[in-house]
C-alpha cells in the first residue's frame, strides 16, 4: 500500500474572513479522511463553513497539542495505511510557529508527499506591510514574560537588527500587548522603527510603522487584540 499524502491546510486568522482562503484548499480538504488539528472545535467549525456538505463524523480527528510521541505514532500509522491527512493550525498556516511542524518532520522521514497550501500568515502579511527589510528577517515567537528579561531580549534584538540589517518579528499574548509596547519603547533607540500590526485581515486591521520617538507621542492601546510586532534598527 502506498503511503498517504499530507496536506498543510491554511485556516483564517479571523473567523469571518473565509475569503482569505483560496478556493483550491477545498479540493485538498475533500481528499483528506483524517485531520490532525491544533484545536478540534475551531477546526471543525472552519471546515464546515468551507464545505457545508461535509459530514464531520465520517472523518478521523486528532488533537496535536505539542505533538507528543503518541500523537506522532498515530500520525505515522495512519499515513502508512495510505490515509491522506490534513494538518490545521489554530490560525493561519500550519507548521509555522505551530506544533504541526513536528508531524511534518515525521512525514518527511517517511518520504511522504507534503503539499503546503497557500493561505494567510500573520508573520508574512505584517512583514509585507511594514516597509521593513523583507530580504533578511527573523521570527522569535514569544519574548520572556519577566519585564527585566524581556527588555534585555528586546535590546539584543535591536542590536542584532542593526548589525545584520535584519527585521525582527515577535508576538505576545493579547492581554500583555500594552506592557510589551511599553517595554519596546523604553528599551529601543528613538530612531529604531517599530511596526504594530493588529487584527490582520479583519475589518479592524491596522498595520502602522513609526519610529520609537514617534510612538512615544501616541502610544496605542491594543489590550486583548491579536497583534504582531516588528522592529528594525
Amino acid at each position: 500500500m502506498s503511503i498517504g499524502t499530507v496536506y498543510l491546510i491554511p485556516t483564517v486568522l479571523h473567523e469571518d474572513n473565509l475569503q482569505t482562503i483560496p478556493t483550491y484548499v477545498l479540493d485538498a480538504v475533500k481528499n483528506c479522511s483524517v485531520f490532525f488539528v491544533e484545536n478540534e472545535k475551531t477546526a471543525r467549525r472552519f471546515l464546515k463553513k468551507l464545505w457545508r456538505e461535509m459530514v464531520i463524523d465520517e472523518h478521523q480527528w486528532f488533537a496535536i497539542h505539542k505533538a507528543e510521541e503518541q500523537v506522532q505514532n498515530e500520525f505515522i500509522n495512519l499515513l502508512q495505511q495510505g490515509k491522506n491527512i490534513g494538518i490545521i493550525s489554530e490560525a493561519g498556516c500550519p507548521a509555522i510557529a505551530d506544533p504541526g511542524q513536528i508531524l511534518v518532520a515525521a512525514a518527511q522521514k517517511k518520504d511522504a508527499v507534503i503539499k503546503p497550501l497557500v493561505g494567510p500568515s500573520s508573520i508574512l502579511l505584517a512583514l509585507m506591510a511594514s516597509g521593513m527589510n523583507g530580504q533578511q528577517f527573523a521570527f522569535h515567537g514569544y519574548l520572556p514574560i519577566d519585564s527585566i528579561e524581556r527588555k534585555k531580549k528586546i535590546k539584543e534584538l535591536e542590536q542584532e537588527s542593526f548589525k545584520k540589517n535584519c527585521t525582527q518579528i515577535f508576538i505576545e499574548t493579547p492581554y500583555r500587548n500594552n506592557q510589551l509596547i511599553k517595554d519596546v519603547i523604553e528599551s529601543c533607540k528613538n530612531e529604531t522603527r517599530l511596526c504594530i500590526a493588529v487584527d490582520i485581515t479583519a475589518s479592524t486591521e491596522s498595520i502602522v510603522t513609526k519610529t520609537i520617538a514617534q510612538w512615544k507621542q501616541n502610544i496605542l492601546d491594543i489590550h486583548k487584540r491579536l497583534a504582531i510586532f516588528l522592529i528594525y534598527a
